[in-house]
Order: C-alpha cells, then structure tokens, then sequence
C-alpha cells in the first residue's frame, strides 16, 4: 500500500502506528526476537486500523534495515550519549524518528519530533523528551547531508 494511502487515514491511527512500532522495536532490540515473531504478538494487543499495522511495520522493518545508517547519525548528534549507552526507550524512539525523517519525507518534520517526543516522554521520562528533543532537532538541520 502506498505512503499516499496511508496520508489519508487519521493521525490518530498513525500516532497509534508509531507507538506499535516503538514497541516492536524495542521488543526485538532488548528480548533480540525476529520482528516478525514480534509483529505476530503485537497485533493481538494493541488493535488499530489495517492500514496502522501496516505503516509500524514498515517504520520498524525500515529502521531495523538502515540500524548502522540511522546510529551513527543519532551518535553524532547525542554527544556522549552513543546509542548503546542511551536508555533503550530512548535510543529506540531516536532510531525511528530518524528513520521517519529519513525516508518519509511526506511526513512534516515537526509532526515525527513532536510524537517522538510524546513517546519518549511516556515510556521513559520528562528529560528523555527533553534529550529526544534535541537530538532530533540537530538530525534535522542536517538532514539533507544524508538523504
């Protein structure tokens, strides 16, 4: 299904597609199961719109196959803060912002930031929005660099 398809649906679908995927990612980084295996699970628990699925599942597959890419960006830009160092909600939000900003042009950079935000702020804290906040912000002024 294409991305315009997906443009159509409420944001609040792709919200919850971004959450989903959050999870996933995190699921495969931290148990280190197949995404598939935690593709399967996931959708007998957090039920969204058809077309939710399949956009967590293309963010999650498509950060998980530009990992190198989308960490050493992230490193550069979380000085002193290395993705293996940072807290695995964080460092799993940041991946998959910075794959959205990457390959989804589609979609207005304030939109991924401001939800990358929110979901670091959710499943970590108040300074992890913070710390997600700038990261993003300086991946942003340099996107084109890797595009």
């Amino acid at each position: 299904m294409g991305s315009s398809t997906l443009r159509k649906h409420s944001p609040g679908t792709r919200r919850l597609a971004r959450e989903l995927a959050l999870r996933l990612l995190y699921q495969v980084d931290i148990a280190q199961m197949p995404l598939d295996e935690c593709f399967a699970s996931a959708v007998e628990h957090m039920p969204i719109e058809e077309e939710g699925y399949q956009f967590a599942y293309e963010l999650a597959s498509g950060t998980l196959k530009n990992l190198q890419k989308i960490d050493s960006i992230i490193a550069r830009f979380a000085i002193g803060w290395p993705p293996e160092r940072q807290p695995a909600p964080d460092r799993n939000v940041l991946r998959l912002a910075t794959y959205e900003l990457l390959y989804h042009p589609e979609t207005p950079p304030s939109v991924v930031i401001s939800e990358a935000v929110e979901l670091a702020k959710k499943y970590n804290s108040d300074e992890s929005g913070k710390f997600v906040n700038g990261v993003l912000a300086s991946v942003l002024k340099h996107l084109e660099e890797y595009r």
